[in-house]
């Protein structure tokens, strides 16, 4: 466990929005305090090690506070919320997502997780398994929803919230990025900005500013196929046990997954045709 972190003068709390999840987070001057979970350990010491490697465009691990609390840097910046504007659509937003999330896979490439690592997830999971596609894993963030993306002068700039962080294949988690960003989505579910945008074309644009391989190409839509699948099998699981997931059920979940999995089954075809052409 990292160690107790010295306040001097915090001053005030002020109470940040989220998505609802984590009760309690606050920011403290230029810190965040979370509550400690099982994971907390493992996730402070993998953005130990991503800043290690020189990727500081994520939160700084502080340690703890008087309160037992986690302690974090604040990332400064402004974090888009739904429904997702025009200005978040702009292809050299999702270019500079692509170019983020690269530079977070190479600096995690290197890192071992503690053999007593414990990962986050959702409730009452009951499918965990990553794609099956060859490559090694990587510790990827694994929720790169607009709420978990800083923006600075209109482009994507850091991550925050790392509470999903675990192992994965570097396919998987850039299925995860798209999947909230090209949108894989029916159209019925995305922000009016996203409704009627060109996804193969954009899935294109991404996996070019990544760089991503041949292979990575020809696996991409059946990974994200899979997540899909899985996002419907654990949210309603989670729906199940957890009160704050079964809102998400009944809002919307119930619908958009199933509708998401249609999606990708029908378009998913052109989305490689336009990636391996």
């Amino acid at each position: 466990m990292a160690g107790t972190y010295e306040d001097r003068g915090a001053g005030v709390e002020e109470a940040l929005a989220g998505d609802g999840v984590t009760q309690g987070i606050v920011r403290v001057a230029g810190t965040v305090r979370r509550p400690v979970r099982p994971f907390t350990a493992t996730v402070q010491a993998y953005l130990a090690h991503l800043r290690a490697a020189g990727f500081a465009d994520a939160p700084q691990p502080l340690g703890y506070d008087d309160q037992g609390r986690e302690v974090l840097s604040f990332v400064p910046g402004d974090v888009p919320r739904e429904p997702l504007t025009e200005d978040t659509a702009r292809e050299e937003v999702l270019v500079e997502l692509a170019r983020l999330v690269r530079r977070l896979h190479d600096a995690a490439q290197g890192w071992t997780p503690p053999g007593d690592a414990v990962w986050g997830g959702t409730p009452g999971r009951r499918n965990t398994n990553a794609t099956s596609d060859g490559e090694p894993q990587v510790v990827g963030h694994r929720d790169y929803c607009p709420g978990n993306v800083v923006f600075r002068g209109g482009l994507p700039a850091a991550l925050i919230d790392f509470d999903l962080a675990k192992p994965t294949s570097r396919v998987d988690d850039l299925a995860n990025a798209l999947y909230y960003w090209a949108p894989l989505l029916d159209p019925l579910d995305r922000s009016p900005a996203y409704a009627d945008l060109d996804v193969p074309r954009r899935v294109a644009l991404f996996a070019d500013a990544y760089g991503m391989t041949g292979r990575q190409r020809e696996v991409l839509v059946p990974a994200a196929a899979r997540m899909i699948g899985r996002f419907h099998v654990n949210m309603r699981a989670a729906a199940e046990v957890d009160p704050v997931f079964r809102r998400f059920w009944d809002e919307g979940a119930k619908d958009r997954l199933p509708r998401a999995e249609a999606w990708i089954h029908e378009h998913g075809p052109a989305i490689t045709a336009r990636l391996v052409a």
